[in-house]
């Protein structure tokens, strides 16, 4: 039987999501309500800047009192697309102590301070879903959380950042630098003015802690998570993957140890084969790569940010809260029952490919294999390539602790020998 008392939504915040929110809230509103099996009102939507136009947003909604907006006793559900640490994480707080339910798109927030959210939401009987956090439209985050709950996920690697898998893209389809890339990003709205949180792996960071909490039923913060930024990749790097028949790409990986006792979590650019799912992704498209025991390797794939779809998340969200609104009931909370400890990175078993300007002469590449024997790394393959006194010297290790390459990366530089190390890059997907 369909309720007529609609539920009442809050809107913390009203930039490009939460715009996009509004309208879908409004001109599906039929449909949400036979899919809920009540209706949603907007209720109040909490801005800094009233007076700015909104459209199709009655002006009466609209205040810059979120506090009072979840104070004032009648909301059921508050959807908070604000961003950053504060005010969301107080008023997150606030719904909660006043019987809201909450959605949330805050992956910096979450990555910092998710356990204590739903501690919260667990002692007041809520919900606190966050599907627009991790991958925009994908459905990533209900899939682990819920669908995979029975199996054992070992391993998580994914594209999880439009922006820089646009430069990336770009530099590799038309050999152009990272920073005429960027530019092109930037004029055509995928990189924002300041785009340190997208290039330097802040953002992917962040949905890393997320992805990989859920994943391995343990709590991993962003501080966890071993970050490398983009900034230093070239187009000479791209030439060298495309000799190794790989392409680049920004990925977040998360592994479960092999002995189940630890799990590990990093954000780096990383060269992978052309043959594997994720090289194909293109332009600002985000996926994620997901291996299980039982159910096997699969990709979620789909835009990963914008306005449209990451309201589509959004939304999808507010749906399923609000079906608990009605059920009296509370979908999944966090599950952290494992406690498994992060291992550090330089525990992490990977593969370098070493760039390294070297002296044209006899006995070059001796000193050099002497060097990666000596810090037990084994290399795979060398290439020299050499003119007027001057040499490159492309190396390709085996799987090694990374602590072991970077000690002997370290010992490369200190070869009188070795003019510089040109590029560092882990190989991944093999």
């Amino acid at each position: 039987m369909m309720r007529t008392r609609p539920l009442k939504v809050a809107l913390l915040g009203c930039g490009v999501v939460g715009s996009e929110v509004a309208r879908i809230m409004t001109t599906h509103a039929d449909d949400l309500t036979a899919r809920i099996g009540a209706p949603v009102e907007l209720a109040g939507v909490a801005v800094r800047r009233p007076s700015k136009v909104r459209e199709g947003i009655d002006p009466a909604l609209v205040t810059t009192d979120a506090t009072a907006l979840l104070k004032r006793g009648d909301i059921d559900v508050a959807i908070e697309v604000i961003g950053g640490i504060e005010p969301a994480r107080t008023l997150i707080t606030t719904a909660f102590e006043h019987g809201i339910s909450v959605v949330s798109a805050n992956k910096a927030l979450l990555a910092q301070d998710g356990a204590a959210l739903h501690a919260a939401a667990e002692q007041a009987g809520l919900d606190l879903y966050y599907e627009a956090a991790v991958a925009g439209a994908i459905p990533l985050v209900r899939p682990l959380r819920e669908s995979l709950a029975g199996d054992k996920i070992n391993r998580v690697m994914g594209i999880v950042n439009g922006t820089t898998n646009f430069i990336l893209d770009k530099m590799d389809a038309t050999g152009a630098g990272y920073q005429e890339a960027l530019d092109e990003a930037t004029a055509l709205g995928y990189a924002e003015a300041d785009p340190t949180a997208d290039v330097e792996g802040y953002d992917a960071a962040a949905k890393a802690a997320i992805l990989a909490g859920i994943a391995f039923h343990t709590r991993v913060r962003l501080d966890d998570v071993y970050r490398e930024g983009m900034t230093e990749v070239s187009a000479a790097d791209f030439a060298s993957a495309k000799r190794m028949g790989c392409t680049i790409k920004l990925l977040a990986i998360l592994e479960r140890a092999a002995d189940g006792e630890s799990v590990t979590a990093r954000v780096h650019p990383a060269m992978i084969p052309l043959s594997h799912p994720l090289a194909s992704v293109r332009e600002a498209y985000n996926a994620v790569f997901v291996e299980a025991e039982a159910a096997g390797r699969l990709m979620f794939y789909g835009p990963g940010a914008g306005g449209s779809p990451t309201a589509s998340a959004v939304l999808g969200d507010l749906v399923a809260v609000c079906r608990n609104k009605l059920a009296e009931a509370t979908g999944p909370g966090e599950s952290a029952y494992t406690q498994l400890p992060v291992s550090p990175m330089g525990d992490v078993v990977t593969r370098y490919h070493i760039s390294l300007d070297v002296a044209d002469k006899p006995g070059v590449l001796a000193q050099v294999a002497t060097c990666f024997a000596e810090h037990g790394v084994s290399i795979d393959t060398v290439r020299q390539q050499g003119k007027d006194g001057e040499a490159s010297l492309v190396v390709v290790t085996h799987r090694a602790p990374d602590a072991a390459l970077s000690g002997t990366v370290e010992a490369l530089r200190k070869l009188d020998t070795v003019r510089g190390v040109a590029s560092i890059m882990r190989v991944e997907g093999e």
